[in-house]
């Protein structure tokens, strides 16, 4: 047990891309075990498969509050609301929306984050951008939010998605409209102003992904395919 809490703490704080501040630190969560029935058909793996998907789920709902926060005009696309609100409503509501949205034509997982830079759309950029995301981690998971001695996720599907956020990541920071603004405004780094948060928090999804890829690979005796392109030219990866 203590090898597994070793390991859930790495996956936990791993290779976020810089330290947080003193007033962003957060404990590791207390995740207690719902019944010893449930957990008696869990493997370690399937508990850190847990930790991994939930805490990358709480990265998005960070990003997707941060993001509206610097870009009101998007939130103001789906609901009067406020951003908290409507943060809260897309992830808590799962078994109602089931992940999609007529406003985006139901995109999801990278047709989803496409659509978030994607000239002639009007509809809410960070809902879509943030969906997409989601689905992606889902779908690389078999569609699964928890895990079983029964399930299978295979480390390819999550080295292939962390390449992808890394993507996502360098679209959100550089895409633009026609006219040279940037379609969702993010990092900020100039004379006056140093805001990172938002690379920080995808260095977390990252680092945790590529921990949990390589660590499943290596239980299962599987080679990953590593894959070397420029991010500015490559298209998101199958997964």
């Amino acid at each position: 047990m203590r090898t597994l809490a070793l390991l859930i703490t790495l996956l936990i704080s791993a290779c976020a891309s810089q330290p947080p501040s003193a007033n962003e630190g957060k404990p590791m969560p207390d995740r207690a075990e719902k019944s010893s029935a449930n957990q008696f058909m869990k493997s370690d793996f399937d508990r850190m498969a847990d930790v991994e998907l939930a805490e990358n789920t709480q990265s998005l709902r960070t990003l997707m509050l941060k993001l509206y926060k610097r870009n009101p005009q998007e939130l103001a696309k789906s609901t009067t609301d406020s951003a908290e609100k409507m943060v809260t409503w897309i992830f808590d509501g799962e078994l109602q929306h089931r992940w999609q949205f007529a406003e985006m034509q139901n995109k999801q997982s990278t047709d989803a984050i496409y659509l978030s830079f994607n000239p002639d759309y009007q509809g809410d950029r960070v809902l879509s951008f943030i969906v997409g995301l989601q689905t992606m981690l889902l779908k690389a998971h078999g569609g699964k939010k928890e895990f079983y001695l029964t399930d299978s996720v295979h480390p390819q599907s999550l080295y292939n998605v962390a390449r992808n956020l890394e993507i996502a990541a360098w679209k959100l920071a550089s895409s633009r409209k026609p006219t040279g603004e940037l379609y969702l405004l993010s990092n900020e780094l100039n004379a006056q102003e140093r805001n990172l948060t938002f690379e920080r928090e995808f260095g977390k999804m990252i680092g945790r992904t590529d921990l949990f890829a390589f660590m499943l690979a290596e239980k299962s005796q599987r080679l990953i395919s590593r894959i070397t392109q420029s991010i500015a030219t490559m298209a998101f990866l199958p997964f």
